[in-house]
C-alpha cells in the first residue's frame, strides 16, 4: 500500500506530531508498504516530500512550526497525487492538513492528537461551513484519546480511538536504572512543567542528597544543586537516559491530550511521576504516581518517596512495562492499517452519515 502522512507541523522542530509520523512511516515501511512524510521545513524521515516554508505561530501554550502560504495547496496536492491513502494528522490545522483534505486526493485518514482548548473550539465552530467541507472528504477520523476526540464532539460521530505508539523497549529491565536518577524529558516551554521540577529539585536533595536531575531536550545556563541540562538528543541518546533513570517526572500543568513521554517512560522500565492530568490518567492507569499540577512539594514528596524506596520504585516499574504493552507496534500499527484499508474500501462513513 502506498501510503502519504501528512503533517502540518515542520520535522525541524520536535514534537509529538512530528515523532508519530516519524515512527509510523518507519513502522509502515519494516511491513513492506511505501510510505513516505508531507510536511513544510526541511526535516523529517528520509523521502519526506517538503512543500514550503513554516512560521513558527504560538498555539496551545506552546508554538506550532506550519506553512502559513497559500502556495503549499498546490504542492501538497502534488506531494499525495500519488498515494493509496492519505494519513492526515491535526487535519483542521492550516495550511498543509487542510490542503491535503480540501485537494482532489486519494482517501482520506485524519487524526487529532492535540486538546485544542477553548479558544480553537470556537474557531471550529466558526469554521463550520469550511470544516463541513473538508470532513466530507475524510473517510474514516480517529484520535490519539478520548481527550483528543472532544475537539469534535457532536460533529462527527465516529472517531476511532488509536493511541500514540511507542517501540517497546526489550531492554528495559529492573537492574539497569540508577537508583538516585531522575529523568525530565522534554521541551522548554512553560506548559511542560520544567519550572515545577525546577523548584521541587532543592527540596528532593535535602531529603536524597546524591539525587540527579537530568533534564533531556533543553538546556539551561544555570539550575539548582545537583541539576545537569543535557540539550536536544538524538534518538539513541535519549533511550539511554531513560534506561539510566530510576524516575521519570512529567509535571506539566496542562493541555495535553495524550502523554507520549509518559508511555516512553514506562516502556522503558521508569517509574513515572505524572501530574494528575486527565489524558495521563488514561495513558498510564494505576502504573504512575499522580500528583496535583503545579505543586512542587507534592511533586518533592513523590520524587523522593521512589527514591526512598528501592522496591516501591520497581513494582511501579514493572507495572509500567506491563501498561505500555497496550501502546506498541503491533496494536497502534494494526489499528492504523485497518483504517487505511477501510478508507481505501470507501469503508467508514459518508458525508451523509456524518
Amino acid at each position: 500500500m502506498k501510503v502519504a502522512l501528512v503533517s502540518p507541523y515542520a520535522f525541524d522542530h520536535p514534537g509529538g506530531v512530528q515523532d508519530q509520523v516519524t515512527r509510523l512511516v518507519g513502522w509502515l515501511r519494516e511491513e513492506g508498504h511505501d510510505a513516505w512524510a508531507v510536511a513544510p521545513g526541511a526535516g523529517g524521515p528520509d523521502g519526506t516530500r517538503h512543500v514550503g516554508r513554516f512560521h513558527s505561530i504560538r498555539a496551545n501554550r506552546s508554538r506550532a512550526p506550519i506553512a502559513l502560504d497559500p502556495r503549499v495547496v498546490r504542492r501538497v496536492r502534488s506531494a499525495v497525487a500519488d498515494a493509496d491513502v492519505v494519513h492526515v494528522h491535526e487535519p483542521f490545522m492550516p495550511m498543509v492538513s487542510l490542503a491535503a483534505i480540501l485537494a482532489k486526493t486519494p482517501p482520506v485518514v485524519a487524526t487529532f492528537h492535540a486538546d485544542p482548548g477553548s479558544v480553537a473550539r470556537g474557531a471550529y465552530r466558526l469554521a463550520g461551513p469550511v470544516l463541513r467541507r473538508a470532513t466530507s472528504r475524510v473517510r474514516v477520523f480517529t484520535a490519539v484519546s478520548a481527550v483528543a476526540a472532544s475537539a469534535v464532539a457532536g460533529r462527527i460521530r465516529d472517531v476511532r480511538i488509536i493511541p500514540n505508539g511507542v517501540d517497546l523497549d526489550t531492554g528495559a529491565n529492573d537492574g539497569g536504572h540508577e537508583a538516585h536518577t531522575v529523568l525530565f524529558l522534554g521541551r522548554d516551554e512553560p506548559r511542560k512543567g520544567l519550572d515545577v521540577a525546577l523548584e521541587a529539585w532543592p527540596r528532593v536533595r535535602a531529603r536524597v542528597p546524591d539525587a540527579v536531575l537530568r533534564v533531556a531536550g533543553t538546556d539551561r545556563d544555570q539550575g539548582p544543586e545537583g541539576v545537569e541540562f543535557l540539550g536536544r538528543l538524538a534518538a539513541d541518546a535519549k533511550q539511554a537516559e531513560l534506561h539510566r533513570a530510576a524516575v521519570l517526572v512529567t509535571p506539566n500543568l496542562g493541555g495535553e491530550s495524550f502523554g507520549i513521554v509518559v508511555v516512553e517512560g514506562m516502556a522503558s522500565g521508569c517509574a513515572v511521576v505524572a501530574s494528575d492530568l486527565p489524558a495521563f490518567r488514561a495513558v498510564a492507569g494505576d502504573a504512575a504516581h499522580f500528583v496535583p499540577p503545579a505543586n512542587p512539594p507534592a511533586l518533592a514528596d513523590a520524587i523522593c518517596a521512589l527514591l526512598s524506596d528501592a522496591g516501591a520504585a520497581r513494582r511501579l516499574a514493572r507495572s509500567g512495562r506491563r501498561r505500555a504493552q497496550m501502546f506498541g507496534r503491533r496494536t497502534v500499527l494494526g489499528a492504523y492499517l485497518a483504517a487505511y484499508r477501510d478508507a481505501v474500501a470507501g469503508g467508514g462513513l459518508t458525508a451523509d452519515e456524518r
